[in-house]
């Protein structure tokens, strides 16, 4: 069997942890960010789990790096 191509927009916008959860950064984090207050603009620094539903659609993308 042939081997599978990883994704590269995928590779780049996952991470995967050692026990496995695929984290996701948020979105629209580059525009308009400066009117923003301090607080929520934190907020976009932290990686957050990817929804259940979005897994499999993942996982397909990234066939290596998903335990």
């Amino acid at each position: 069997m042939p081997k599978l191509k990883t994704h590269k927009g995928a590779k780049s916008r996952f991470h995967i942890t050692g026990s496995g959860k695929i984290m996701r950064a948020k979105g629209g984090k580059s525009h308009l960010r400066r009117r923003k207050p301090k607080r929520v603009r934190r907020l976009y620094d932290e990686m957050l789990p990817l929804s259940n539903s979005d897994k499999t659609r993942v996982k397909r993308l990234l066939p290596y790096g998903v335990k």
